[in-house]
């Protein structure tokens, strides 16, 4: 499986994981190209989540919560704000998840951090 293969699975698993727990999923891989992109934008009751997933098939590098940069929190973060203004959506409340896939065993490992912040 390729990483971007790997990334896609991971991305639909994140989106099962939420959906079983009452998220509605909004969408997917948006992409704001002044800061970047996130991989699920969900709503949790009435909060608006911006979600970044990272799935590994090993944990040779470290756990995928590793990868979350602070660099990379910052541009979710703008491009959390640039979604708001571009939707026109008025939530007052927002969040940053981050969802950690482990491919490592005979089944997924899915672990969910709520409102990381750095």
């Amino acid at each position: 499986m390729s990483n971007i293969q790997k990334g896609k699975y991971g991305e639909e698993l994140a989106c099962k994981f939420l959906s079983e727990k009452g998220y509605k999923i909004i969408e997917t891989n948006y992409k704001y190209s002044r800061y970047g992109e996130v991989d699920i934008i969900a709503l949790d009751k009435d909060e608006l989540c911006f979600i970044e997933v990272k799935t590994r098939s090993s944990l040779k590098y470290g756990i995928p919560f590793e990868a979350i940069t602070k660099d990379k929190l910052s541009k979710i973060y703008s491009t959390m704000q640039a979604y708001k203004q571009q939707s026109g959506l008025k939530y007052q409340k927002c969040r940053v998840d981050a969802i950690s896939i482990e491919l490592t065993g005979k089944s997924p490992i899915v672990k969910h951090i709520k409102n990381i912040e750095f």
